[in-house]
């Protein structure tokens, strides 16, 4: 069997792996890199524009990340993290444009308002409490809150309607909220890697095996085009293959994974192609969740940019599955299983027995029930004009606790050895929008060369606000938001100024 060695090597072709290739090379371009996915193209699982909720998750308006407290107060500590975690990703794409490492922003993101929108007194006065503990919080300073007809008609031009004249609605919007099209981000950073002769990319290649060698790790190939089987040998082995990542963890041996395992949740979107309905709506909206429903289906209507186009996601609907992947295997989490991880599972599946059947109904209800779950957004849809898309696969995280129980995590993990020669990123949401922060977890843990001297001056300069916070220093945050905003052309401009003006009034 054929083999070469590489100083880093990456498993899966999304928008992890892509952005820690990315932030190494451009700390110490002289290390070797290879990426291998595969797919036949890059970001084409979880990362891909259909498959992931797409909008960068910001914290602005998603409630599931501000929950109530018994004494009616509301705790925001995870919005404000997951804000600024945000804002580092913002800087780092900034960055990369300035350079002329990604093409125009349009390409990848667009700027689109974020709004939170409830229905009902006691969800208006939950929304109401929820924008009295953000607005006095540096990150969520700009976000407006209105109760009043006219102002909601014009936030909301596609879900205000007569109907809602019955009973008390609410919203809040934040203007410089944003749609980003992580499967196109990842193909421009993957293509910008791939002018470096120091970093090799490789796709339509699968992992057959793993195993620990003196000083690193052998991973063997199958190339799926040429029948060929090689092998790769490398001193850090990162993996950020989405759902698969459980399993090649499990490959590997080490000790670190004992007792994990999968909770798949697969999804469905409700899609319009009707770019005229899309262009006036031109916000992503959360509401509540159903009770007993999970955080990755909590109902949002977004308007997304997809190939050059925009259209309306309406979901997405969680199903229970076996497979980890979109395109995986109906035994996936079968295989998954181990002596080690059994109990977990088992404790798991019975605690949470409730969200289980929840996710078989979901995934066995008809369109008509789809659009009836739309209907509360939008007056009487057009059947015709909204089809069911498959949005992506999610593989929860199952930990053990201390006393060797199972956990259920609605969260994303960054695992790494203690010899810091393999991280791995596990978990779902909020996913790809902290991808910058959480790969700098990786190298913080496993390359901290590389925040020291030289190395940290350059990261400096790419991430004006890396070492800092954004939540407490004022001023800082407005100078980031000054360039992020500019740079991506996320500001409103004079003219939208205006207007955005006038849907405040």
């Amino acid at each position: 069997m054929a083999g070469f060695n590489t100083d880093i090597l990456l498993i899966g072709g999304g928008v992890m792996s892509v952005t820690l290739a990315s932030l190494i090379q451009q700390l110490d371009s002289s290390r070797s890199i290879t990426l291998v996915e595969q797919g036949q193209q890059l970001a084409g699982e979880s990362s891909d524009a259909w498959n992931n909720a797409g909008t960068g998750h910001a914290g602005y308006c998603e409630l599931n990340y501000t929950p109530a407290n018994p004494d009616g107060s509301v705790s925001v500590e995870r919005a404000l993290a997951i804000n600024e975690r945000f804002e580092l990703s913002l800087q780092y794409w900034s960055s990369l444009v300035e350079k002329g490492l990604l093409p125009a922003p349009a390409n990848f993101i667009r700027r689109v308002p974020h709004l939170s929108w409830v229905q009902g007194a006691k969800a208006c006065d939950f929304l109401k409490t929820r924008h009295r503990a953000l607005e006095g919080q540096p990150l969520f300073q700009e976000m407006k809150f209105s109760d009043q007809p006219d102002t909601l008609a014009r936030w909301l031009p596609l879900i205000h309607g007569t109907r809602q004249a019955f009973e008390p609605v609410a919203a809040t919007r934040v203007a410089h909220g944003s749609d980003v099209n992580f499967g196109a981000l990842t193909r421009l950073l993957g293509r910008s890697l791939a002018q470096h002769n120091a970093c090799d990319i490789q796709l339509q290649c699968q992992v057959t095996d793993i195993k620990r060698e003196a000083g690193g790790w052998r991973v063997h190939l199958h190339h799926l085009n040429s029948g060929e089987k090689r092998s790769i040998t490398s001193r850090f082995l990162f993996i950020g293959a989405g759902g698969a990542a459980l399993s090649l963890l499990q490959k590997t041996g080490i000790p670190e994974i004992r007792g994990y395992g999968g909770f798949p949740v697969s999804g469905l979107w409700l899609a319009c192609n009707n770019e005229d309905m899309a262009l006036s709506h031109n916000a992503k909206v959360y509401s509540q969740a159903p009770v007993g429903a999970p955080p990755m289906s909590v109902p949002h209507l977004d308007t997304r940019f997809i190939n050059g186009k925009a259209a309306l996601l309406f979901g997405p609907f969680a199903g229970f599955t076996t497979r980890f992947l979109k395109n995986g295997d109906r035994l996936d989490l079968i295989r998954s299983v181990r002596s080690h991880n059994l109990r977990p599972l088992i404790d798991v599946g019975v605690h949470n027995w409730p969200l289980t059947r929840y996710l078989i109904k979901e995934a066995l209800s008809p369109k008509s029930a789809r659009l009836g779950e739309l209907a509360r957004f939008i007056e009487d849809p057009d059947p015709a004009q909204w089809q069911l898309v498959r949005a992506g696969q999610r593989v929860q995280v199952i930990k053990p606790t201390a006393s060797g129980r199972g956990s259920l995590e609605f969260g994303t993990e960054v695992l790494s050895t203690e010899d810091r020669s393999l991280a791995a990123l596990l978990g779902a949401s909020p996913g790809a929008s902290t991808c910058v922060s959480a790969m700098l977890e990786v190298i913080e843990r496993c390359f901290p060369e590389l925040i020291q001297g030289q190395p940290l001056q350059t990261l400096q300069s790419l991430i004006p606000s890396y070492g800092q916070s954004l939540q407490t220093d004022r001023q800082l945050l407005a100078d980031v938001r000054r360039y992020t905003l500019h740079t991506l052309g996320l500001n409103t401009g004079a003219e939208q100024t205006q207007t955005e003006r006038s849907l405040y009034a």
